[in-house]
This record gives structure tokens, C-alpha cells and sequence, in this order.
């Protein structure tokens, strides 16, 4: 294999929201969202190599993100930490006290020149109310803007639509004295323009290389047009093995005991499975061969029993390196991969293809 100079950053995803499996639809109790099999996940990654890992979250699902995220930030020392949140469920000067604080438990980057946390933004509803999609976007972004103000040492004074907010600047800061990156995804015109006016790297699910290649266009023409730039991320699922075969035989195993009927069941029980994203994730499975391939090596097989990343990239170590340097070719920076189950995949990830890869946490 040989190196390419262009580095991007490989995180990792931790299973909170009761989605591990050795074959999907079929819960295992040793593979639940459990504090201990969680955080194994995370030591796995970090003992690995990879630069981050998310952290998701889900209202009815599993672990409690900001518990599990304080405790396990005692426990790792190099990797940076993805820690989700869902804008419908906090307060937004609430949330930059807690971001600084999760920050300051983490403890600084190598280099000692800023934090190890990152913050994915999801534009969510309070559990139990519905906001139309708009107002929900325009939410989320008055929330990025009033915590990045606060966290980046400055004094409040908003009057927005949802915020009327005179505050001072939280006495607890991060280690650097600033916001954390903005993680955020979301297809729809409304969610796009959340993550042009507000976000720091914008995240895409799989989709075909020529939409990855329209997406990044409009997002960057959007940023443009209130005079950011974006960084671009990638979230995908991965299955890699010595040989091709091997790699689209394990795809198979993965999907030989479940029952479509469950598999829908597991699409709808998540808060956003409605949402434009996860409809462009079902039109990948309809548009794929009966394989379930919807172009070399992505396979839409995975979304068949989850919503929202439906998609993996499967083949050898050579042709799943292929795939994410064609990535990043188009823009992409960031990539956070995940397999079934979660600790084992992460490991043949990191052995295989990890030091092939010229890889670091994005600067921003």
C-alpha cells in the first residue's frame, strides 16, 4: 500500500443508542449499550489509533450521553471525544457550561494547545412536543451561535426568535479559551442552511460519489454566502477482510437472521426516522442491485435494520483505502466509520487500514 500526503482525521463510534450487533435485528445481551461495553468501545478506539469517536445520542435510546462522555473523559488519554446533543432537550447557556466542562475533564490535546472535545449539534424536538422543520433548524442555529459567543469568552446580548439572552461569558471555559468544532449533518434545504450559517464541519451519510460531490458543492457555495468556510465529514459504516469475498461474505452473515419485519420495527423506533436523510438512505437500498450494492464496494444492506447511516464500505484493505482517499479527493476531511459488532471492526480497521492512512484531528 502506499501513503498519500493528504491527512485527514478517522474517528470511531461508540454503540450508546442499543446499536451493536453480530447480526443485525437480533439483540445479544452481551452487545448492549451498557456503561461497561460502551466504554470498551472507546478504550478499543483510543488503543487503536483512531483521532475520535462519536458519541450519539438518543432520546429513548440507551446510555445517557454527557454521564457516559464525563465518566469515560477520565479514562482515555489521547483521543478526542464526539459528544452529541440534542438541542431540544437543553438550555442553550446550560450548554456551553457544559461543554466547557466536559472539555476541562477530558483534558488538553497532545500538543497542549487546545481540548479533545468536539460537539455533533442535532437539531432535535423536545421528547414528546413536534416543531415543523424550519423553526427547528433556525433553533438549532440561534443555539450554535449563542454557545459559540459564550464559550469563545464573550458577553450575550441575543434577540432571536426562540433566545432573548443578556448573559456574561460562563466563569468555566475551555481549555482553549474557545467553542469547540461544530459537528452537524442534514439534508434538507433548511438543515443545510442551519450548517452554512452556523456549523464547522458539515457531515454527510453515504451516498453515491457524484451526490458527495454535488453536496459539497452547494454546502461550500452556501458557507460562501455568509462568508465561512466549511470542513466536510463523512459517516459510514465499514466491513474490511483479506479478501473481497471475505469481506461481501461477512455483509451476508450480518443480514442472515433478520426478519424484515423487525428490521422496519428498529428504522421507525428512532426520533428522526422520518427526516430527509433517512429517506435518502431508503432510496440508496432501492436504487441498489439486488446485491444490495449501490456502487463498487457501498452496500446498502445495513440500513435494512437502522435508521439513519445506512450504508457500509466493504471490500480488502487495499480497496476500502481506495474508497476513502476517492473521498477525499471530493472534500471529504473527517471520517467516522463504524462495523458490527463495533469493538471487533474497529480493531481489523485499525490494523488493516489505519496505518496505511495519513491521518490526525481536524484543525480548526
Amino acid at each position: 500500500m502506499s501513503e498519500q500526503n493528504q491527512q485527514c482525521e478517522i474517528a470511531w463510534f461508540s454503540a450508546l443508542c442499543d446499536d451493536d450487533y453480530e447480526f443485525l435485528g437480533v439483540h445479544d445481551p452481551y452487545l448492549k449499550s451498557s456503561w461497561e461495553h460502551c466504554r470498551n468501545i472507546v478504550m478499543r478506539a483510543e488503543e487503536g489509533g483512531f483521532d475520535n469517536i462519536l458519541l450519539p445520542s438518543g432520546y429513548s435510546l440507551g446510555l445517557d450521553t454527557t454521564a457516559f462522555a464525563a465518566a469515560v473523559a477520565t479514562q482515555v488519554r489521547r483521543i478526542k471525544l464526539l459528544w452529541a446533543t440534542r438541542i431540544g432537550e437543553d438550555w442553550p447557556p446550560q450548554l456551553a457550561r457544559r461543554i466547557a466542562t466536559l472539555d476541562r475533564i477530558l483534558g488538553p490535546n497532545a500538543d497542549g494547545t487546545g481540548g479533545r472535545l468536539n460537539v455533533n449539534i442535532i437539531s432535535s424536538d423536545m421528547p414528546g412536543e413536534t416543531i415543523a422543520s424550519g423553526p427547528r433548524y433556525a433553533r438549532a442555529t440561534e443555539v450554535m451561535k449563542i454557545v459559540r459567543t459564550l464559550l469563545n469568552g464573550q458577553s450575550l446580548d441575543h434577540e432571536g426568535e426562540f433566545y432573548k439572552l443578556k448573559l456574561d461569558p460562563p466563569r468555566i471555559t475551555t481549555i482553549s479559551g474557545k467553542a469547540p468544532a461544530f459537528y452537524f449533518g442534514g439534508l434538507s434545504h433548511e438543515a443545510r442552511e442551519c450548517a452554512a450559517e452556523g456549523c464547522d464541519v458539515y457531515l454527510m451519510w453515504p451516498d453515491t460519489m457524484d451526490k458527495v460531490r454535488e453536496t459539497i458543492a452547494d454546502m461550500k457555495a452556501r458557507a460562501a454566502r455568509f462568508g465561512r468556510s466549511l470542513k466536510f465529514g463523512y459517516r459510514a459504516h465499514v466491513i474490511v477482510r483479506e479478501t473481497e469475498d471475505e469481506a461481501r461474505a461477512y455483509a451476508t452473515r450480518l443480514l442472515s437472521k433478520l426478519d424484515d419485519e423487525a428490521g422496519r420495527a428498529i428504522r421507525e423506533q428512532s426520533l428522526d426516522a422520518k427526516n430527509f436523510g433517512v429517506q435518502r438512505q431508503a432510496e440508496l437500498r432501492q436504487a441498489a442491485g439486488n446485491d444490495g450494492y449501490v456502487e463498487d464496494h457501498l452496500w446498502t444492506g445495513i440500513g435494512r435494520a437502522r435508521s439513519g447511516c445506512g450504508a457500509a464500505i466493504i471490500g480488502t484493505p487495499d480497496q476500502v483505502l481506495a474508497k476513502l482517499r476517492a473521498y477525499q479527493a471530493e472534500g471529504i476531511e473527517a471520517f467516522i466509520l463504524s462495523g458490527y459488532p463495533h469493538a471487533q471492526e474497529a480493531d481489523l480497521f485499525a490494523r488493516h487500514v489505519l496505518p496505511h492512512i495519513k491521518h490526525g484531528p481536524l484543525n480548526i
